[in-house]
């Protein structure tokens, strides 16, 4: 995953940009240059590909992070933002010549607005923390992340995270009303609010998901929901995994639309089984975790017809919640399958790719032939409901070529999404891991309209440049100059 390469005149002045930061942000302690102290910030959750950032900096007030970023536009330093790193796709993978802006001390709930159903936070705050402060008056924060108890609400706003959940109430950018943020040139700009939709051009839509490249958020107004009036969950368990994606089309195309659809295959189930002892059953070769939510009455009824839908497409297992603690234990074991894969391979590499619910069958089939063609094990775990695929490739990174196969083993996978109607992403973002393969998905027409929308924001393309796009174009030669001829206006003028 090649990255630009590092400025070095930007790196001989390191000690002056060192000073001068400190100057900038009140705590001393919030500039960090030591090479030991910034091993912590060396890679996100994507840690095959690791990275020293030159500094790295904590701003505790948006007014610093403001001065941080005019300053480093003006001495023409590259800046990374950065949550709490739990980001699979490389998105926060420091550069060698950049500062890296953490955002972890923005970490409190400025107000609850229960009248407006909304919450004002940092960009800091974890994702569970929003629920868990409003919960216990009957609201909740639908996205849930499996990651939510660590990972943070500025991060899940630049990728525009999904979670269990998403399938009925939307991803991040269905949740966010609004948000604070700071461009490269230090301007502050607030987009939308505690209203229901904002005027004007979609410029909110653009940022969520837009993977830092465009600004920095210092606050965030999320939607809070009214927590449903009863919850009920199924563990539904098939002898094939096509017979498990056969059924979830099945149940989309009856009208049916749970809280969560959830599957995992074998691998995953005895996994998660050994780490957290949830009572999967052993015997299947794919479990499907379904999970409804609303009136008791609607919830039996639906439960009936999921059951019956079940059977029709081959499910030998077919087990429904009985108490809450049960329907915690069904999702203790998914929520814990990533760690829980982690006991059983040395590494692994945690793939996001989405398709249509239709090519389910088709597409985990031709994983399997994947698997078998590259030599490595493949567990999967994922959103069945609206298709995002998180298929966990098993390698050892100290057996020699090992990381490369996995690479092209994930590489095919997402092709594979491409290729069946499907998208590159679902929710961990492009960051490096996709980037080259975007040109899969976009033509270089379509890349170099985004480019433009990057320069609208960020026309010297510091903010976490490398990442998301395969070629990087600077603004000038993104079609603004017109060439008449053969001919560049004004010769005389140095260029790029």
């Amino acid at each position: 995953m090649k990255m630009p390469e590092p400025d070095q005149e930007v790196l001989a002045k390191r000690d002056y940009l060192v000073r001068r930061l400190k100057e900038i942000v009140r705590n001393p302690e919030g500039v960090i240059d030591r090479e030991t102290d910034l091993r912590a910030f060396e890679c996100d959750g994507l840690s095959a590909y690791r990275q020293l950032p030159m500094i790295a900096v904590l701003p505790e007030t948006k007014e610093e992070v403001a001065e941080i970023l005019k300053f480093c536009a003006r001495e023409k330093v590259n800046v990374v933002p950065r949550g709490a790193g739990t980001g699979l796709s490389g998105g926060a993978l420091p550069l060698a010549d950049g500062v890296l802006l953490g955002l972890g001390k923005f970490n409190r709930i400025l107000e609850v607005d229960y009248e407006n159903r909304c919450a004002v936070c940092q960009p800091g705050v974890t994702n569970l923390a929003i629920t868990d402060a409003v919960k216990a008056d009957g609201f909740y924060y639908a996205p849930d992340p499996s990651s939510q108890i660590a990972c943070t609400i500025g991060g899940n706003i630049a990728e525009n995270s999904g979670g269990v959940h998403c399938l009925k109430y939307g991803l991040t950018t269905n949740n966010v009303l609004g948000v604070e943020m700071v461009t490269m040139e230090g301007e502050i700009v607030r987009l939308g609010g505690k209203h229901l939709d904002a005027e004007g051009y979609d410029l909110l839509g653009i940022l969520t998901g837009s993977e830092g490249l465009l600004g920095v958020i210092t606050e965030v107004t999320v939607r809070l929901l009214r927590s449903p009036e009863h919850i009920s969950a199924q563990l539904i368990g098939f002898p094939t995994s096509e017979q498990a994606g056969d059924c979830v089309g099945r149940i989309i195309a009856e009208g049916i639309i749970p809280a969560g659809m959830e599957m995992m295959d074998r691998p995953a189930i005895h996994a998660a089984e050994e780490f957290c002892h949830a009572g999967y059953p052993l015997d299947v070769e794919a479990l499907l975790i379904v999970e409804l939510d609303g009136p008791e009455v609607e919830i039996t009824y639906l439960n009936d017809r999921i059951g019956e839908i079940a059977k029709a497409c081959g499910a030998t297992v077919i087990r429904q919640s009985r108490t809450e603690e049960e329907r915690m234990t069904f999702w203790a074991g998914r929520k814990a399958a990533f760690p829980a894969v982690g006991r059983i391979s040395p590494d692994y590499m945690c793939m996001d790719g989405t398709i249509p619910r239709s090519q389910l069958p088709h597409v985990l089939a031709r994983m399997n032939e994947l698997s078998e063609h590259y030599g490595l094990r493949v567990a999967n775990v994922f959103h069945a409901g609206d298709g995002n695929l998180h298929p966990l490739i098993l390698f050892d990174a100290n057996v020699p070529g090992e990381l490369e196969r996995c690479e092209q083993f994930g590489a095919d996978i997402l092709k594979l999404c491409v290729e069946v109607g499907g998208v590159l992403t679902g929710e961990h973002g492009v960051g490096i891991e996709k980037r080259d393969l975007m040109g899969e998905m976009f033509s270089e027409e379509d890349l170099k309209q985004q480019q433009r929308l990057k320069c609208a924001f960020d026309p010297e393309g510091r903010l976490n440049p490398g990442k998301v796009f395969p070629v990087l174009h600077r603004c000038a030669e993104l079609g603004r100059m017109h060439v008449h001829h053969g001919q560049l206006p004004f010769p005389d003028i140095p260029r790029f």
